[in-house]
């Protein structure tokens, strides 16, 4: 490409960034008269131009030009806002501002960070038009809500990039980086399931409910469901439905995690998984109910999983069973760790998986790695069978216990004929 053609590629995508904002603002503004109007689709788009052509000065005559052309058009963009909002008393400034976007992100295009300025653009157009669902979910937001999401970015942004990534304590076992990126992954999966929960309501019925309350616990979604069973048995069918797609939502929640923080390791994992994942959830093709009780309320039954207590909770968890994990499989070899990980999928499912992604890291066998993530998550599973079976009663223990204990059964038989 000769400088003369990328050179009016870099001008057409400039304006062609005015044209997008411009055409979003003009639809905005439809309704108002004809000349009435500060900026349409040509002022947008003769902006982005104007801004391109500034990038382009910029190359020649140095940063100094671009700034001064930028404040030329701050003063009389913002004069003219500023004059027609004093005769129609309204403040907003999302127009103005769209308009100053504009330039830089042409001038940035012409700069040659197309992708990055195309970008840019698409999101601010994104913004700009859905305005009512954006101020429909900040009004809808509770201040519990609001603090839990300023806590993710606490222990994330915040916290997370000033720990020592090396480890630290007997045979180096405990990597503070890694221990806290664990939790951050952990607590951001619980939170978009419980926002799904919150944002899309008990009443999208079974499939919404389960699916996304597994990803925030399943645990809580089969306790929560056995109790309803106990209490009403005509809840029984809908409430065994609601707790295989919960657990059935642990396994790809498992998968999620490990090919997030350990791709390499995923191709060895998938097939156990898989198989007690398909074993959840075929069930699901022979239970039939009715639509009166497809809404079980489970969105009020998940608590917010981001108070710093749960996240602090769990990072000394994690902290316990990385250490054990070292500490047993030094002393009594495979056995010590499997008994472990039997022990902790009782109770909770990542902290073991984790543990075994940060051995795995050093020199766990692939072999090893597999059989305790699988189980910890078949005992996890006969755990939240037993649940069913005692609390929700012989219906539902028939119907969701024992598709949890044959999928629990089956994983760790299929992983121990395959690898060990």
């Amino acid at each position: 490409m000769t400088p003369e053609i990328e050179s009016l590629y870099y001008l057409l995508v400039a304006l062609a960034i005015g044209l997008m904002i411009g055409v979003e603002r003009g639809w905005q503004e439809r309704d108002s008269v004809e000349g009435q109007r500060i900026a349409g689709v040509r002022t947008y788009g003769l902006i982005g131009l104007l801004g391109g052509v500034f990038g382009m000065l910029a190359e020649i005559f140095g940063p100094l030009v671009l700034g001064l052309g930028f404040m030329a058009l701050s003063l009389v963009v913002g004069s003219i806002f500023l004059l027609k909002q004093r005769q129609e008393r309204e403040w907003g400034i999302t127009s103005l501002v769209a308009a100053l976007l504009v330039f830089v992100l042409a001038a940035l295009a012409t700069s040659g960070e197309i992708i990055q300025a195309s970008a840019a653009a698409v999101v601010t157009v994104l913004l700009l038009s859905y305005k009512p669902q954006l101020h429909g979910l900040v009004s809808k937001l509770q201040l519990e809500e609001l603090r839990a999401g300023i806590k993710l970015l606490l222990i994330s942004v915040v916290m997370l990039p000033v720990l020592p990534d090396q480890g630290f304590g007997p045979w180096e076992a405990l990597n503070p980086y890694r221990i806290w990126m664990m939790v951050v992954v952990i607590a951001t999966i619980s939170f978009v399931g419980y926002f799904a929960i919150k944002i899309g309501g008990a009443h999208r019925g079974i499939l919404f409910t389960g699916l996304f309350g597994g990803l925030a616990s399943s645990t809580a979604v089969t306790l929560h469901l056995s109790r309803l069973g106990k209490q009403n048995r005509d809840v029984v069918p809908v409430a065994s439905s609601g707790v295989l797609i919960a657990c059935g939502t642990m396994y790809v929640r498992m998968l999620i995690v490990v090919g997030v923080l350990a791709p390499s390791l995923l191709s060895h994992l998938w097939p156990p998984v898989v198989l007690m994942a398909l074993v959840t959830y075929l069930p699901l093709l022979l239970y039939r109910h009715g639509k009166a009780s497809t809404s079980l309320g489970t969105s009020s039954t998940l608590q917010n999983p981001l108070e710093l207590k749960t996240a602090l909770t769990f990072g000394a968890i994690l902290t316990a069973v990385m250490l054990l994990s070292v500490v047993l499989r030094e002393t009594y070899g495979e056995a010590g760790l499997m008994t472990l990980a039997a022990v902790s999928g009782m109770a909770d499912v990542d902290a073991m998986m984790l543990s075994l992604i940060g051995m795995a890291d050093n020199d766990l066998a692939i072999r090893l790695f597999v059989m305790g993530c699988v189980i910890a998550a078949g005992v996890n599973s006969l755990v939240k069978a037993l649940m069913c079976g005692l609390i929700g009663g012989r219906e539902l223990g028939i119907k969701a216990a024992l598709p949890l204990s044959l999928a629990g059964i089956a994983g760790m038989l299929a992983a121990w004929l395959w690898y060990w």
